[in-house]
């Protein structure tokens, strides 16, 4: 009889180890951490956002040509060899401004660093501003 019972005890105890073993996967699923949520990249923010540099963007342009073609000069040594190319160089190197800001956002967003995007887009946003507003107040 002792046999028996042993048996028995043995026979329940590897019948329950598959429903022990579901138990726990429903537990340790149930408890994992939750992953960082990730933002979106082209949300509305960063649309508006880039939509007003590019506009910024053009009329500095604009501004500077006019400007070199009353006699100024340009004050960015970087882009003073692309601007004095005319419209062509002009392109450039707004595209070579626009495409580091540009770059520049989407490193940080890439190292999930959301709150130095926002905050360095809105530092290249009011330093364009200012860059279009000089340039209109040297045209006056």
């Amino acid at each position: 009889m002792r046999r028996i019972s042993s048996f028995l005890v043995v026979g329940l105890f590897l019948a329950a180890m598959p429903a022990a073993k579901g138990q726990e996967r429903a537990v340790v699923t149930d408890y994992l951490p939750a992953t960082p949520s990730t933002q979106k990249y082209w949300r509305t923010e960063n649309k508006i956002n880039f939509s007003i540099l590019a506009a910024q963007v053009a009329a500095d342009a604009i501004t500077t040509q006019r400007g070199l073609n009353q006699g100024l000069r340009e004050a960015n040594p970087l882009m003073r060899p692309l601007v004095t190319r005319g419209v062509v160089g002009q392109t450039t190197a707004s595209a070579l401004g626009f495409g580091a800001g540009l770059g520049t956002v989407y490193l940080l967003h890439v190292m999930h660093h959301y709150r130095a995007e926002r905050i360095t887009m809105r530092l290249i946003l009011a330093g364009e501003g200012a860059i279009v507003a000089h340039n209109i107040a040297l045209l006056r």
